[in-house]
């Protein structure tokens, strides 16, 4: 049974959704992200059942987020690498663990970024690339792209006058 899309292909988060919104897709790329290449390797660590994660990979190989490759031919076996696709989603799962973790666990952190040289927890914020200024709902909003549809332009002068009025 194929899975119904997300729908308006002007939206980036509908698109990405469409590649990544099953959990468990998610779940094998940050298994990625700590190392994991070989089907075993990720169903070992997420106890997910092998035609569920055949499917999930399979999922992210079409999307582009991962890659196959053949690692052993007697007997046929492939390894799974992220490809730069893949791996420019560890932000998003980095943000999700930071958000997880502030709003979702009251015991405290189980798992915490942290600065490689110095061991200080990481707290993650998102930088305009170009400004170097934090993105805030007071400073930035969405707006059209040179593809935005008539729609899409609408929407989003809608959406900007109710973020405005919101932004703290």
């Amino acid at each position: 049974m194929q899975r119904k899309s997300l729908g308006n292909p002007q939206c980036p988060v509908g698109r990405s959704l469409d590649r990544v919104g099953e959990w468990w897709s998610i779940e094998i790329l940050r298994e990625a992200y700590y190392g994991a290449t070989r089907f075993d390797e990720f169903q070992k660590s997420l106890g997910i059942a092998p035609s569920m994660l055949t499917r999930r990979l399979n999922s992210l190989v079409e999307a582009g987020l991962m890659e196959r490759r053949r690692y052993s031919e007697k007997p046929p076996r492939d390894e799974y690498v992220l490809t730069e696709t893949g791996r420019d989603f560890r932000t998003v799962v980095w943000s999700l663990v930071a958000w997880g973790n502030r709003h979702f666990a009251p015991e405290g952190a189980s798992i915490q970024l942290v600065d490689r040289e110095t061991g200080a927890v990481a707290d993650p914020v998102l930088f305009d690339r170009n400004s170097g200024r934090i993105m805030t709902p007071r400073e930035f909003r969405p707006g059209p792209g040179p593809a935005a549809d008539e729609r899409t332009q609408r929407r989003l002068a809608r959406a900007s006058l109710i973020s405005a009025e919101a932004a703290p």
